[in-house]
């Protein structure tokens, strides 16, 4: 997957939540996880498995233009 370390992860959650006015529990209902996978993403204390990640990769897309910044940033080969 392509974005593998854990500070990278956070980042990007962190960035996208902020690009998109969410709460955690806002973002975790939009990619479909409990708010406490979220939080233990933050935390690092897991990663997101691949699916998630997948979501997230789709979730970016679809914000268009805000959305490719992070998704060349984050997710390179999927441009």
């Amino acid at each position: 997957m392509p974005v593998t370390k854990r500070l990278e992860i956070l980042d990007l959650i962190r960035e996208l939540q902020q690009q998109l006015n969410l709460s955690q529990k806002q973002f975790a209902a939009k990619v479909g996880v409990s708010f406490k996978t979220v939080n233990r993403w933050e935390n690092e204390y897991t990663v997101p498995s691949r699916i998630a990640l997948k979501l997230i990769e789709e979730m970016l897309r679809k914000m268009g233009e805000p959305g490719k910044s992070l998704l060349s940033q984050y997710f390179p080969e999927a441009e």
